[in-house]
């Protein structure tokens, strides 16, 4: 069986409590401890970083998926096990979706938002049945699980939609979903 590939949605920020760096840093830790691969944006700081550094300090395998155009705005990651230059953010989000296994939304911005809300709508579509786990963490997420419920009650999206994605509040929990 080959090394399964974690892609992680999280936020770039070192603007943020340190909680969330902290529980970044926890779960590269665990990833590590799993040997899975750790799939990201290829950024170096804020959450992204943390998971990021965490897991190669623990002898982990990470692969960042850098956009040229991002350059001017943040610096991709110097120590990764694998950095891939791509061109655009569209370009960045399907090479992550094609290394991917699975897809973990932590705590982030806009940026996350973004990308789950892309691979969810592609699962909806049927381009894929990858598992993909919102992680709640203090429940950060809870004001985007009530409009996602609100989008389904009011039927902009089927109620089959809610099975697609799994809301974990435990750090723990998201590898026992995956089963792997």
């Amino acid at each position: 069986m080959s090394r399964k590939s974690l892609c992680v949605f999280c936020g770039a920020s070192n603007s943020v409590p340190k909680k969330f760096l902290d529980i970044g840093a926890s779960f590269g830790k665990m990833m590590a401890g799993r040997d899975l691969t750790l799939v990201y944006g290829g950024g170096d700081c804020g959450v992204m970083g943390a998971i990021a550094n965490a897991v190669m300090k623990h002898g982990g395998h990470v692969t960042g998926v850098f956009p040229e155009s991002l350059r001017n705005i943040e610096n991709e990651h110097q120590s990764l096990s694998e950095i891939i230059i791509v061109g655009t953010m569209h370009e960045r989000k399907m090479g992550m979706f094609e290394r991917s296994d699975a897809f973990i939304i932590f705590p982030g911005g806009f940026g996350t938002m973004d990308e789950m809300f892309e691979i969810l709508t592609w699962k909806v579509l049927l381009l894929h049945d990858k598992p993909i786990i919102i992680f709640n963490y203090q429940h950060y997420w809870d004001p985007l699980i009530a409009l996602m419920k609100n989008i389904i009650e009011t039927g902009f999206a089927q109620p089959q939609t809610a099975t697609y994605y799994h809301v974990v509040t435990e750090l723990e929990q998201i590898l026992d979903v995956l089963e792997f």
